[in-house]
């Protein structure tokens, strides 16, 4: 079990995140099964369904999906720096600058699921083994501390995040 990070080891915005992921949560249980979680929600949903917006300026479920997959890159890689010692600060990123330098809607829905998919069974892979001594370690990344559990949790709330708005803004699912 990796313990739920303590308010010093991350950015206050991410507490958002954090505080989703429910108390006493196998943490590595809830990261593999929301792959799966994800593909149950879209799967009814076609590429042209994929591709609107649920309101001018919103995202496309397309969007959402593939900042999914960007994010937990971004996540994964830093904990990956932080837990192997390394103490360079870490940029932070802007999430809309990155979804207007791609079209994900020229992309398959499937795909990017699949992607999503990946990455987040590699995340699981490289920090399960994980000792607790090696999730506690700090570093710098978005100009605050951080340690490796932290970004560990908030991919998780991340996505409860993404799949709630889904379900509420988008009407996926229903």
């Amino acid at each position: 079990m990796i313990p739920r990070p303590q308010t010093d080891e991350y950015g206050q915005y991410y507490g958002r995140y954090i505080q989703r992921v429910p108390e006493g949560s196998d943490l590595m249980v809830l990261l593999s099964g929301q792959p799966d979680e994800l593909q149950r929600l879209l799967q009814g949903i076609t590429d042209a369904q994929a591709n609107a917006r649920p309101a001018p300026g919103e995202w496309s479920v397309k969007e959402v999906v593939g900042h999914l997959c960007d994010t937990e890159r971004i996540f994964g890689y830093r904990a990956l720096r932080i837990a192997r010692g390394d103490t360079t600060p870490l940029p932070g990123f802007e999430q809309d600058d990155y979804i207007r330098a791609t079209d994900f809607n020229l992309r398959s829905l499937s795909d990017l699921i699949e992607e999503f998919s990946a990455h987040r069974r590699s995340n699981v892979l490289c920090f399960q083994p994980l000792t607790e001594a090696e999730t506690a370690r700090l570093g710098t990344a978005s100009n605050n501390p951080v340690s490796v559990r932290a970004p560990l949790y908030m991919m998780a709330g991340h996505v409860m995040h993404h799949i709630e708005s889904l379900r509420t803004d988008y009407k996926v699912g229903q």
